[in-house]
C-alpha cells in the first residue's frame, strides 16, 4: 500500500476488523477494547495514517484552517505579521496556510481561489501593489467566506480591517525632519493605488503645511515597484536638481536604503547634507551606516489583532449569531530616531 494513500479501510483490512471499528478505536470510543485500540493506533502510526481533512470538513462544514495571503515573505514587516497571526491562531485551535503573491495580482487571484477550494474557514489578506480591480475579492466575499484585511486594504465598507495610522506616522516623521532644520524635503512614494501610500503622502503634505513650507510636485517621485534599484534611480534624479533636497522621506525602508546608496555615491554626507527617514523600521535599519531613522509599525500586534478579528467572525457564523459587523482597528506607529536624521545630536 502506498505511503500517502492510507485509509481507515486499509487499516481495517490489515487487522481483519471493520472500518467502523477502526474509526471508533481512533476516536478512543469506550465500546472498543483497549487491545483493539492499541493495535489500531500502532498500525496507524506505523503506516503514517492521516485523517482525510477534506472528508472531515465536508461532514463538519469546518476545517479550523485560515488562509493568509501576503505580498512578500522576505519583507520583515510581513514576517512579523505572520508570527502574530500564528500566535493567536494556534492557541485558538486553527491551522494556518500561508501564500505569497510576490506583488502580483494574478497570483493573488490564484491564491484566493486555491484557499477557497481548500475550504479554509476565512482569509487574511494584504493586497498586492498591482491590485486595482477587486472583482476576485468580491467573488470570495459573495460566497460567504469571511475576509479581514491587514495593512493594505480594500475600501469595501462591509469588510473588517487592521491597519496602522500611516498618516500620523508620516506626519510625525516629516515634522521631525523639519525640526532638524530641513526645509526642502523630498518624498519617495510607493504604488499610488495603495491607500497606505496616499495616506503617507497626505501626512507628508500636512506636515509641510503645518510648518509653512511649500509642497512641490517635483520633489515627489513615485516608486511603484518599491525596489532598491528603483529608489536609487529616483534619488539620483533628486540629487541632479539645481537645488538638491536637504532631506528625503521614503515610503519604506527599502526605498530609503536605495536612496542612501545614491547619496553616498554622490559624495554627500548623511545627515549633514541630506537627512534620511524611512518607514517600517525593518530589522536591518539599525545596521545601516548611518543607522536609519524610521517609523515603526507594530507588525506582530497587527497579526494578532487580524487573527482575533477573523476568528471572531468565523465563530459568530458557526454559532448562528448573525453576520458580524465590520470593524476597523487602527494601531499606532512609533517614530524611531537614529543617526540618519539627527542633525541636532551632532551639534
Amino acid at each position: 500500500m502506498k505511503f500517502n494513500q492510507v485509509t481507515i479501510k486499509d487499516i481495517a483490512r490489515e487487522l481483519g476488523i471493520s472500518p467502523s471499528t477502526v474509526s471508533r478505536a481512533l476516536k478512543d470510543h469506550p465500546d472498543i477494547s483497549s487491545e483493539t485500540k492499541k493495535a489500531v493506533n500502532e498500525l496507524a502510526e506505523r503506516l503514517n495514517y492521516q485523517p482525510n481533512i477534506v472528508a472531515l470538513s465536508l461532514r463538519q462544514k469546518k476545517t479550523n484552517t485560515i488562509g493568509v495571503i501576503i505580498p512578500e515573505i522576505v519583507h520583515f514587516f510581513f514576517s512579523t505579521v505572520i508570527s502574530g497571526i500564528e500566535d493567536v491562531a494556534y492557541q485558538a485551535g486553527y491551522n494556518v496556510i500561508i501564500t505569497q503573491t510576490k506583488e502580483s495580482v494574478q497570483r493573488e487571484i490564484t491564491d484566493m481561489k486555491a484557499l477557497f477550494n481548500s475550504r479554509v474557514d476565512g482569509m487574511l489578506l494584504s493586497i498586492s501593489r498591482e491590485t486595482t480591480n477587486y472583482d476576485h475579492i468580491e467573488s470570495i466575499l459573495s460566497k460567504g467566506v469571511p475576509i479581514v484585511f491587514y495593512d493594505r486594504m480594500y475600501t469595501n465598507p462591509n469588510t473588517s480591517k487592521v491597519i496602522v495610522d500611516d498618516y500620523v506616522g508620516a506626519r510625525e516623521a516629516v515634522l521631525h525632519l523639519i525640526d532638524q532644520g530641513c526645509t526642502r524635503i523630498a518624498h519617495l512614494m510607493a504604488a499610488p493605488n495603495l491607500l497606505i501610500s496616499t495616506d503617507r503622502l497626505r501626512g507628508y503634505r500636512d506636515a509641510l503645511a503645518e510648518k509653512g513650507l511649500e509642497y512641490k510636485e517635483n520633489l515627489i517621485i513615485q516608486c511603484p515597484d518599491g525596489s532598491f534599484e528603483e529608489a536609487e534611480k529616483a534619488a539620483k534624479k533628486l540629487l541632479a536638481m539645481s537645488t538638491v533636497p536637504d532631506a528625503i522621506f521614503a515610503n519604506n525602508d527599502m526605498l530609503a536604503m536605495g536612496a542612501m546608496k545614491a547619496i553616498k555615491e554622490k559624495g554627500l554626507k548623511i545627515p549633514d547634507d541630506i537627512a534620511l527617514m524611512g518607514f517600517s523600521n525593518w530589522f536591518f535599519s539599525q545596521l545601516m551606516d548611518p543607522p536609519l531613522s524610521s517609523v515603526d509599525q507594530p507588525g506582530f500586534e497587527m497579526g494578532q489583532e487580524a487573527a482575533r478579528l477573523l476568528i471572531r467572525h468565523i465563530e459568530m457564523r458557526d454559532k448562528d449569531q448573525g453576520e458580524p459587523q465590520p470593524e476597523t482597528k487602527v494601531l499606532k506607529t512609533r517614530l524611531v530616531v537614529r543617526e540618519s536624521s539627527s542633525r541636532k545630536r551632532k551639534k
